[in-house]
């Protein structure tokens, strides 16, 4: 079949390779335009982009699909496939081709902009993907390919989005194959079961010790890569990049160790910070930043 990609993500790029492995032929891809990126303000193309160019494939970047749809329908594709792309699909597009999407979660569960942070954030022991159609409503489209993968309670967001966008990609494949032989079939989502999930903020890696371990730990799992986790320590938003759950005891919030080993007393056991963001700037180990720190070091707030 003759694919239009539309995606702009690490995670797409993953969906977008295992699409040119198979039979079938991508003659476009559809990705965000260039944007200014970093603290230097530099203009980068996304990863996608970036890929497809050097697969010689054929790039489109319009800033609103809405106002470029004329251009569009000029695009010789027989079904668009869609992965992380970042814009609303008008229904002008919808109508056009048929449009399926790889979401990364076991749908109806996880609508929404961020299904494996949330997965992580809740302590599942199960992850998936789903292949849906796409519908105007935000992934309320029928199933067409489902399936689920165990999620590991040790492992980072950036190593289960891996892991989800390989076998996205597989299941992609799977479901242009149906479209093309005519086999696809379409399963409407149980709307009793939906969950729905918001875009997440910088605040929301802020990690409170009045939890339990597993809960601080499973945020920091979710976070710590795309959006920061940190700790307040005083007046400062303290950074905080690789920690682990320590078998002792305290009261929440209660600095426990700050010789060499910076500990911190949760709501049941105690988290041990590993590495963290130095005033300066720097990510640095433990005992190089308590070294640096020259105010109280009792408890975080």
């Amino acid at each position: 079949m003759k694919v239009l990609f539309l995606g702009s993500s690490k995670f797409s790029k993953i969906v977008l390779e295992k699409v040119l492995e198979s039979k079938h032929d991508v003659c476009g891809v559809i990705t965000q335009p260039p944007r200014e990126a970093g603290r230097g303000h530099k203009i980068s193309k996304t990863c996608v982009h970036e890929f497809a160019e050097q697969k010689g494939l054929q790039v489109y970047t319009f800033e609103k699909l809405s106002r470029s749809f004329d251009e569009i329908k000029k695009i010789d594709y027989d079904i668009a496939l869609v992965a992380s792309f970042g814009q609303i699909l008008t229904q002008e597009f919808l109508d056009n081709r048929p449009c399926i999407n790889v979401h990364p979660s076991l749908l109806p569960k996880y609508r929404g902009a961020t299904p494996i942070q949330s997965a992580i954030l809740n302590g599942d022991d199960k992850t998936g993907v789903t292949i849906m159609k796409v519908v105007k409503e935000v992934d309320a489209g029928d199933i067409i390919i489902q399936e689920q993968t165990p999620l590991s309670k040790e492992i980072m967001f950036s190593e289960v989005e891996n892991q989800l966008a390989e076998l996205g990609g597989n299941l992609a494949v799977q479901a242009l194959d149906l479209f093309q032989n005519g086999q696809q079939k379409f399963i409407p989502q149980d709307n009793n079961k939906v969950v729905l999930v918001r875009q997440l903020t910088k605040e929301d890696g802020y990690l409170d010790f009045s939890k339990n371990a597993k809960e601080i730990f499973d945020r920091f799992r979710a976070l710590s890569e795309c959006l920061g986790t940190y700790i307040l320590l005083g007046e400062q938003k303290i950074k905080v990049t690789e920690m682990e759950i320590v078998d002792l005891c305290g009261k929440p919030k209660e600095i426990l160790i700050n010789k060499k080993r910076f500990v911190i007393a949760c709501a049941d056991k105690a988290i041990e910070i590993k590495k963290c963001q130095a005033l300066s700037g720097k990510i640095v180990d433990a005992n190089s930043f308590l070294n640096g720190w020259h105010g109280d070091l009792n408890e975080v707030r």
